[in-house]
């Protein structure tokens, strides 16, 4: 059976709160590492997430 090709992400906080999210996205659409702009709520703004691998 073929392997799929979404994989499991983190979204870590680049404001260093420890604040992160968890979603997926398409490794064969998006090869290179996802960044955005997403709500920190330890810091009570919007920062930048950068991709971090699930332990």
């Amino acid at each position: 059976m073929a392997k799929g090709a979404r994989e499991k992400i983190r979204l870590n906080s680049s404001a260093g709160t420890g604040h992160f999210y968890t979603t997926d996205k398409n490794k064969r659409n998006t090869p290179e590492k996802m960044e955005m702009k997403k709500y920190d709520p330890v810091v009570r703004q919007h920062v930048m997430y950068k991709e971090g691998k699930i332990k």
